[in-house]
Order: C-alpha cells, then structure tokens, then sequence
C-alpha cells in the first residue's frame, strides 16, 4: 500500500477518544475529516483534529475520499454507516455492536461478502494479554475437555448517565440497555472462548433505571455451546460500584480465571498468572486497553486478502445472542411483533 491511508471519524462522542488517539500512533495513517449531527461535538472536534467536519456521512465521503472509515455513532446507525462505506470500497472500523437487528447485521454481512472493502468490529477485549493467553490455553487442548463457564459484569449507572446521551436508553436509537452496550464485551468473551452457543435462555428486565429508560439494566441467561459445555452468565447495572468483569472457565484438567488478570489452576496444583497490560492514559477503565492493539491489527491487515479476524460475521454471534434473549423478554420491542401476532398478520 503506497502512501498514508485518508481516514476519517463518524461520531464524535466519548469513545472517539480512544480511535481519534489510535489513529494519532499509528504510522502511515492520516485523519482527513470528521462527521457527526450534533454541531457542538463536530465543531468541537473538527478544531481539535484540524480537519473539516460534515454533518452528512455521504457528503463527507464524496469530499474527502476516504480509504477508511472509523463509525463511533449510537448503535443504531452502525448498519446503515458500515454498508454505505463498504458499498464505496471504504474499509470500516465498527464500534459494537454490529447492529441493533439481526436484520441489519445480515446487511452488514452481505455487503462485506460482496466488495473488497474490509470491515472490523471492536470486540477489543480480545485483545487483552490474559485473554489471549486464555485462548491459547484453550486452544492447545492441554486443559482437556471444556465443561463450561461462568461470567459477571457488576456495574453501576445513574440516571444522569442516560439523561446525557438519551439514545442510550432507547430501543429505537440504542437496540437495548445494558446487554447492547455494556456486557456485550464480556457476552462475547465467554461465547468466543469457550465456543459457538446453540441455545439460549433468559431473561431481561428493568429493576432500578426504569424512571429513565425503556430498556433493560439486568439480565440473566444459560448457554449450551455447540461442544456441548454449559455456562450461565449474569449483568447488571443496579450493583452500588463498577466492580471487577468476571470469567471462569471450568474444562476436565484445570480452570481458567479472568479478574482484570488470568489465573490458570491445573489440576495437578500447579498455578500460573498472566497481568494484564499497563492501561494507556485518556479513556475509561471499563473501554479495557486494548483498542489501539485491535485497530492497528486491523491497518496491518489491509495488505492482506483474508477478511478481518472480527468481522460481521463473527460479531453477529454475540448479537444473535441478545437478540434471543430480547425475544424472550421483550417481544413488542420498538414496535415488533410476537411470531404469533405475524402468522396471524399473514
């Protein structure tokens, strides 16, 4: 690839931090332009940038060419942003989620299937050193047989939290609460290492946020994995503190146990510990560390004729995840319907 890559943002809200300072360190990659509908934001950071800035994606597509394109907006424009870029040949880095529907997921997936455009979703927690040692282990088959996992993600969230960006708590805008924006990270962990899940059953609800939105703060589910291990997995945004994420992952010859940092436990007594890395300065300690690994993974993967390691098709995985257990708990949302309702439409 000769010369630097034209790059530019849409969405210019809080975790555009993270991609505008990823883009600043990564060699041969140049921000040519900025998007977002909301003048304050856009303003705000075409000045510190030093780059124009567009309230029309299409617009600023058609004026600055870009090679790549970075969507940081509320979920629900992911699809349409992620299609209209890799429809023009743009490579797309995609903030989770993938999508809101299944339906716009599948369109995200066609539409990278059918162009040469690349597109990477950041799942980038992944990337986290006790993660990937994790995987490794899995991986070589030294800990046996996986039986199962377990995950948590006690967090905390005011009223004030959603009343500054509204979208957050609305199907409409934000496709769910705390499934679709906060424990998707850790959903995607435990599907991802201990392998593709089958079934799902369970339950979301609302139990302390509900003054200030339609969207679910808890939940709870059972995961049957294709391999046939078994995991359970609970979230929610009602504990007093943001505390520690939490995975374990139980196999016939040791555990596996990710606090921030892993701790393999073999069964022959033997332990092992792998820290994480040393947190980079800006952001917010819940983002995880490891963006700036997965987007420069993903400049790196440009050359190469294989599509990303976390493209559409793979976050699709966690999304169909959520979208079970919605259909289990909130069948009317933002105006759909039950299967019932459309057999009886038909």
């Amino acid at each position: 690839m000769s010369g630097a890559l034209r790059v530019a943002v849409i969405g210019c809200g809080d975790i555009s931090v993270i991609h505008f300072a990823a883009i600043a360190g990564t060699a041969d990659v140049e921000l040519v332009a900025v998007c977002d509908i909301d003048t304050a934001f856009r303003d705000a950071a075409a000045e510190a940038q030093g780059v124009p800035g567009f309230a029309d994606h299409l617009e600023m597509f058609d004026a600055v060419r870009p090679d790549v394109v970075h969507v940081c907006t509320p979920h629900s424009r992911h699809a349409t942003m992620a299609v209209d870029a890799l429809e023009r040949g743009i490579h797309v880095l995609l903030e989770k989620p993938l999508a809101t529907t299944r339906e716009d997921g599948a369109r995200v997936i066609a539409a990278a299937e059918s162009g040469s455009a690349k597109i990477a979703i950041c799942f980038q927690n992944r990337y986290n050193a006790p993660v990937e040692a994790a995987a490794r282990i899995l991986a070589s088959g030294e800990l046996g047989t996986v039986l199962g996992g377990s995950a948590t993600v006690m967090w905390h969230r005011t009223a004030e939290y959603y009343r500054d960006r509204p979208w957050r708590g609305t199907w409409e805008e934000g496709g769910g609460g705390l499934l679709m924006n906060q424990a998707i990270h850790t959903l995607d962990l435990l599907q991802w290492l201990v392998g593709e899940v089958v079934e799902v059953r369970g339950s979301a609800s609302t139990h302390v946020l509900g003054d200030v939105i339609e969207v679910e703060d808890t939940a709870e589910m059972a995961l049957t994995h294709r391999n046939g291990a078994q995991s359970v997995f609970y979230a929610t945004l009602a504990n007093a503190v943001n505390a520690p994420v939490t995975v374990d992952i139980v196999a016939e010859h040791g555990t596996l146990s990710l606090r921030g940092e892993l701790t393999v436990t073999y069964a022959d007594g033997r332990t092992e510990v792998v820290p994480e890395r040393s947190a980079p300065v800006g952001g917010r300690a819940y983002w995880g560390i490891s963006h700036e690994l997965l987007i420069r993974d993903f400049y790196a993967s440009l050359d190469s004729p294989e599509p990303f390691w976390i493209g559409p098709a793979e976050a699709y995985k966690t999304l169909d995840i959520i979208q079970d257990v919605y259909d289990q708990s909130f069948p009317r949302r933002a105006g759909r319907t039950t299967p019932l309702e459309q057999e009886v439409a038909s």
